[in-house]
């Protein structure tokens, strides 16, 4: 789930990663840019069309969604109080949401997860373009489940 992302080559490349994982479906949300779209199109490589998505006005109709088809919920930022990737458990069925490249996920989306969690970093730059983190949770879920 894409909550308010606002660049449309960020997008691209997460449908891109989310066609190579064989992600089941891509939520769109707020202001995040949805196909077709010149710029999503470029970087997206005609994977938009191949990833089921579903736009949502508001983030928190399509949580509600996946929550009443017995979704968990994780969202992904830096917060005091997430944990890990590589220490939470991310149980099937599971919805990853990743926010806005500057504001990041919704405080009000923070406090309807289930559980957020963050990407380990080392660097004296404590954040990661939200497409490169994307994939890399995408994957390390996928590799967990089996896939």
């Amino acid at each position: 789930m894409l909550d308010n992302v606002r660049s449309a080559f960020n997008v691209g490349s997460m449908f891109r990663t989310a066609e190579a994982a064989r992600v089941s479906h891509v939520h769109l949300c707020g202001i995040t840019p949805h196909p077709p779209h010149p710029q999503l199109d470029r970087t997206a490589l005609g994977t938009a069309f191949r990833v089921p998505w579903t736009h949502h006005r508001h983030s928190r109709d399509a949580i509600a969604a996946l929550r009443s088809e017995g979704v968990r919920i994780h969202a992904v930022e830096i917060t005091p109080e997430a944990r890990s990737l590589r220490e939470t458990p991310l149980p099937q069925p599971g919805a990853l949401v990743f926010g806005h490249e500057v504001a990041g996920v919704d405080p009000e989306l923070l406090e309807l997860a289930d559980e957020v969690i963050h990407v380990p970093m080392w660097g004296r730059k404590n954040s990661l373009n939200v497409a490169v983190v994307f994939g890399i949770v995408v994957f390390d879920t996928i590799g967990r489940w089996g896939y």
